[in-house]
């Protein structure tokens, strides 16, 4: 897109052709009042407060586009008396409740009523009774609703749930003699205000509460916070997501707890802008996982030392910071101990192997980038539950840019059928190897591929062919009268008339492998791929722990070396990505084995249930190398009277006051940059920049590379049960396990389909049985999934799902009743 130039209140302003005038004027630091618009989703038109003059037109900000040389006007007498006619609108009978609403001190209600100087009430109109609603985790008040629909748009645009629209209200409808009588914006939105409501779709409902998050007024609120605190009582602590590895930018929200809390403080909630960043579930409400204890254990640190050196593997998990890594790394390089993380180092490999071919040490593509998108592929993910961020990327430009796209996975996801009418859904079985041969033979560039991978892919391809049913147009000649002379004469028309005929293509048995219709694939292809010029595959854990998983990072790298493609390799827990590029990792376990929140012969534990307690990630400031491939700084939201890595580091010989001293060090050969923890800012600017910590720097230099890949092996197929390795929508780990708004019972989640096959109905018990044991939980029915797969979680730890998946996140199992 080209830059225009435009002025604003008489500040000349540099944009983009197509940017939003709202969103410009917000960049340049000029206000302009909106409740119901929200970056990066669809206007909704709802609210008409940012209401401007462009060009001496009176146009919507929110909804009309910048063009070279445009004069915009954001305030004037006339405006200004249309905003107060709005805001005094929209508080005809506002309940008065600003005293003990949770949105009170932060309700763009009030906000927007002091500014438009509302100081009488002229209109008025009979209510109607609108009860409150329990929505999973939250509480709607419609009585609160000023209908703005920001709810509606970031489920639709951003989630992908589509969960909430707008329902009709009943009651008494603004007399059509108000029309003349009042401004027209204002007239329009009370008449649309007076008839709807928020509806909820509890079956499409994810729990992610971004919802509550853009609800302006206090209609939409966290049944856990509800009369819980004021707003303005709660400290901010910007922090970074601690479950996955978007690390997106939260808010812990803090203050004293109530008489029962012994003066500590608490977490009181967890917030985020949702203008630049959206949050999973269990970003939002599992906050309160800390680790509280009395004080130190000096008898139970001095045996932990002196475990610890005569250990010769930590075993680890990659729910750590950067610093805890590093630390980590120089035990290993001081002590000689062996580093054991499956997760990081499967990653790792998965890298280095993706190296070989594409030339790169990295991936190219990040968040912002696939919403940019209007063409994606998703493979080797259950992208939903794996990554919600990646999903809400993912369906955000299948959304905004009129988007198409590809999704291949072997659980059928309901939901992201509804993204978009141009999404394919193929759902086959031991098909990641095919699925990446199908992408080369669909997007590569055949001239530069490889001619063996050319020739093997060719030979896929057979001559076929089908009946296809074509409207044509036949001349048909017909004898009338003439209505002037009533003499015959005839007429010619061409009439529709539909034939079949037999027609030859290109039969691929790829895309049979994949779950595909070959007779039809090509076309719906050719449809989706009409206009599009940015192309993003995204790439999910199951390949990294899988039997083939060298070939599938070869073939990636080799499609990201041969096509337009940006890939996103994501990494598969919070900060996977920073422990593989800062550790040497093993692959086994010696002897003597340190945990640090992993099982060993001595274990140090965030979670209470070890030989000494360490704080969670919630306690410790440090950073984390997100997905975007940037360094986060998080902060401490809730103090830690314990021991920490680094006490028992400096006891092993390392020297450091703090763990943020290491901060400095990460190793700038993989990028990192030798900047102090406290010179690193955490938040967004007013254009929606990302100002937190840095990116890695890139690596310039010319790897070579290495072509070869294998072909397709050869796969099982057999009627057994497959279970998945997956954690529910809201779940990650042990530690949002713990927190107290996201209890969630573990057990075999199946779809309805298959729960019906079984002849078993929810909470009923059920034994898996697999290769060598057997577990008794409880049937779990998942409505958003279809298909025969079930799926294990592994965020209870007392359900011992590792041993059922011993390569990779697949395993056959029998499910007796």
């Amino acid at each position: 897109m080209s830059d225009v130039k435009i002025v604003i209140d008489g500040k000349e302003c540099q944009a983009q052709e197509g940017e939003l005038i709202l969103n410009v004027a917000r960049r340049e630091g000029i206000f302009i009042p909106a409740i119901c618009y929200l970056n990066q989703c669809s206007p909704t038109l709802a609210c008409r407060l940012c209401i401007v003059d462009a060009n001496e037109k009176r146009v919507y900000s929110c909804n009309v586009k910048v063009k070279e040389g445009m004069n915009v006007v954001t305030d004037s007498e006339d405006i200004a008396k249309e905003r107060k006619a709005i805001m005094q609108v929209y508080d005809v009978n506002h309940p008065l409740q600003c005293g003990v609403c949770d949105k009170s001190g932060e309700c763009e209600l009030q906000n927007y009523t002091l500014y438009t100087g509302v100081d009488v009430q002229p209109y008025s109109i009979k209510d109607v009774n609108r009860p409150a609603a329990d929505w999973g985790v939250m509480k709607y008040d419609p009585g609160l609703c000023i209908v703005c629909e920001k709810c509606v748009t970031v489920c639709k645009d951003m989630i992908g749930s589509s969960a909430l629209k707008t329902v009709k209200r009943g009651g008494d409808i603004v007399p059509k003699e108000m029309k003349s009588s009042m401004p027209k914006d204002a007239y329009a939105m009370w008449n649309k205000l007076q008839k709807s409501l928020i509806g909820h779709n509890e079956a499409a409902c994810i729990d992610c509460g971004e919802c509550i998050a853009v609800c302006p007024v206090g209609a939409l609120t966290s049944k856990d916070f509800q009369y819980s605190t004021n707003a303005w009582e709660l400290k901010r602590i910007p922090a970074s997501n601690p479950h996955s590895s978007d690390c997106s930018l939260i808010y812990y929200e803090v203050k004293q707890g109530g008489v029962d809390s012994n003066g500590e403080e608490r977490i009181y909630r967890v917030t985020n802008d949702p203008h630049y960043t959206s949050l999973s579930g269990a970003a939002r409400f599992g906050y309160d996982f800390e680790n509280r204890v009395s004080g130190k254990d000096r008898a139970n640190f001095d045996r932990v030392v002196n475990f610890a050196k005569g250990a010769d593997t930590i075993k680890f998990n990659s729910y750590i910071t950067n610093e805890e890594a590093l630390i980590l790394q120089k035990l290993k390089e001081k002590l000689g101990v062996k580093l054991v993380n499956s997760d990081a180092l499967n990653y790792q490999n998965f890298l280095e192997n993706y190296t070989t071919t594409s030339g790169k040490k990295i991936y190219d593509s990040d968040l912002k980038k696939v919403k940019k998108s209007d063409f994606l592929v998703s493979v080797g993910g259950a992208l939903r539950y794996d990554s919600p961020a990646v999903s809400y990327s993912f369906n955000n430009a299948l959304t905004m840019n009129k988007g198409a796209g590809l999704y291949f996975h072997p659980i059928k996801d309901k939901l992201v059928d509804g993204f978009t009418k141009n999404l394919l859904q193929l759902n086959a079985m031991n098909a990641e190897e095919v699925t990446l041969y199908l992408l080369l033979d669909l997007f590569a560039d055949k001239k530069t591929l490889p001619k063996d991978v050319v020739d093997y892919i060719e030979s896929f391809h057979s001559t076929a062919t089908k009946m296809v049913t074509e409207t044509v147009r036949e001349k048909v000649v017909s004898t009338v009268k003439d209505p002037k002379t009533g003499e015959d004469k005839q007429v010619t028309k061409m009439v529709p008339k539909k034939v079949t005929k037999e027609v030859e293509y290109i039969k691929n048995d790829l895309v049979t492998a994949v779950g595909g219709n070959t007779e039809d694939f090509g076309d719906v292809l050719k449809k989706f791929l009409l206009k599009k010029k940015t192309f993003t595959l995204i790439i999910g854990e199951d390949f990294y722990s899988h039997p083939k998983a060298e070939n599938l990072a070869k073939l990636v790298g080799l499609f990201d070396k041969n096509s337009n493609f940006e890939v996103l390799i994501i990494p598969s827990q919070t900060n996977t990505l920073g422990v593989s590029l800062i550790c040497d990792l093993d692959e086994k376990c010696g002897e003597k084995v340190l945990g640090y929140n992993e099982n060993g012969d001595c274990k140090l534990s965030a979670l209470g249930d070890g030989d000494l307690d360490i704080p969670a990630l919630n306690q410790q400031e440090g950073t984390f190398t997100n997905i975007d491939k940037r360094v986060v700084p998080t902060n401490v939201a809730i103090g830690f009277n314990g021991y920490c890595l680094n006490d028992i580091a400096n006891e092993l010989g390392l020297d450091e006051k703090y763990t943020i001293n290491y901060t400095k060090e990460f190793p700038t050969d993989k990028g990192y940059v030798p900047l102090d923890f406290d010179l690193m800012p955490n938040f967004y600017d007013n254009g929606g920049n990302e100002m937190r910590g840095y990116l890695l720097e890139s690596c310039d230099e010319e790897l070579e590379t290495n072509d070869e890949v294998a072909k397709i092996s050869d796969v099982e197929n057999s009627d057994d049960t497959i279970a998945y390795r997956s954690n529910p929508i809201t779940q990650f780990n042990f530690f949002t396990n713990k927190a107290h708004e996201l209890k969630s019972e573990s057990g075999v989640y199946l779809s309805s389909e298959k729960a019906k096959e079984l002849n078993v109905n929810e909470g009923d018990n059920v034994r898996v049985e697999f290769d060598d044991g057997s577990l008794e939980v409880k049937v779990i029915i998942d409505g958003q999934i279809g298909g025969n797969i079930v799926y294990l979680p592994t965020f209870d730890k007392n359900l011992d799902v590792v041993k059922v998946f011993k390569n990779g996140r697949f395993a056959k199992v029998s499910i007796k009743v």
